[in-house]
């Protein structure tokens, strides 16, 4: 019983001591967002709907893309989530402090159906950011509509 006594305060002991030597969630919480570097690449939006596309007609959009940092910034890559989606950027140029530049995204609208595809965007070295852009592809008729005899009248 003394056995049992003995390890049961020691046990207690080491996990007040080891309380109080620990730092709370909210101080680690703080101090890593101190320590995370500045957001210098502001892409005003970070979502395109294309809303109702035809099948076979690719359609393509640009996102706006910020240097809101102190030194000039580099796109190294623009990566697309699938192979129906493909980015254009200036792959040489530097963003200077303040400028914006375009990335262009075209999607080829083969498939039917509902679409969501993401775009990572690589800039200074490691950091990332994604834009996205959805849609819903519907399917062209297989054929032409019937001719109208109302629309020889429209002719004359």
């Amino acid at each position: 019983m003394k056995k049992i006594f003995i390890l049961t305060a020691f046990t207690a002991f080491s996990v007040f001591t080891y309380a109080q030597n620990s730092v709370s969630p909210v101080a680690v919480s703080a101090a890593s967002e101190e320590m995370k570097p500045a957001d210098v690449l502001n892409i005003q939006v970070k979502e395109h709907d294309f809303g109702k596309i035809p099948q076979g007609k690719p359609v393509t959009t640009e996102f706006a893309v910020t240097n809101s940092g102190t030194t000039p910034l580099k796109l190294d890559n623009v990566q697309a989530s699938c192979g129906c989606t493909t980015p254009v950027w200036d792959k040489e140029a530097f963003i200077a402090p303040g400028a914006t530049s375009k990335i262009t995204v075209g999607y080829n609208a083969a498939a039917e159906g509902a679409f969501t595809k993401f775009i990572t965007i690589t800039y200074n070295g490691t950091q990332s950011q994604q834009v996205a852009i959805k849609g819903e592809v519907w399917k062209t008729p297989a054929e032409s509509a019937p001719a109208s005899p109302a629309a020889a009248e429209l002719k004359n």
